[in-house]
């Protein structure tokens, strides 16, 4: 039996009138561009360069897939694998990988409540991984650093972040 072209016509309209608020609130849903994820590896190399610091640089979507990847020059290579672990960990758990390692290891370095957590694979339980956070509080990604002392990372992934804060809005 042949069903009459209106009747597919008018289900497909209402297909799309059942679908489009949802396909609508999913063009809303911020997410981080490459634009974006360049100003941030360009804010970050310039507070490396004012330190003389020698960084790799990478950033990630909410789904922690990395969208951006800079290596200075000079900077160590097994270092690209630890700022990509970094903003993964910022991308699963929207907190600086500060936070990872006290929970692993305490404020003081003597224990922490979740000393487990260090050896999950892939997280980083040492400075220098940071979420992206909208202006509305919407986590859209990470960055993470690496090259420097942890602390050096984490000030040179928050320049990152600062020198991208208009577009962030």
């Amino acid at each position: 039996m042949k069903v009459p072209v209106i009747c597919c016509a008018a289900m497909a309209a209402a297909l799309v009138v059942g679908v489009s608020p949802l396909a609508l609130a999913l063009d809303k849903a911020p997410v981080i561009s490459l634009e974006v994820a360049k100003k941030m590896a360009a804010g970050c190399e310039a507070k490396a360069k004012e330190q003389s610091w020698k960084m790799n640089i990478s950033v990630v979507d909410s789904g922690a897939n990395e969208i951006f990847f800079e290596k200075m020059d000079g900077a160590f290579l097994g270092s690209r694998e630890i700022a990509l672990h970094k903003a993964q960990t910022s991308a699963h758990f929207p907190f600086p990988t500060r936070f990872v390692e006290q929970l692993a290891y305490g404020k003081d370095l003597k224990g922490g409540a979740l000393p487990g957590i260090a050896e999950v694979s892939g997280v980083i339980a040492f400075a220098g991984g940071l979420p992206i956070m909208t202006a509305d509080n919407v986590h859209i990604g990470a960055i993470g650093v690496s090259g420097g002392t942890a602390d050096q990372d984490e000030t040179c992934a928050q320049a990152g972040i600062d020198g991208a804060k208009d577009w962030l809005k």
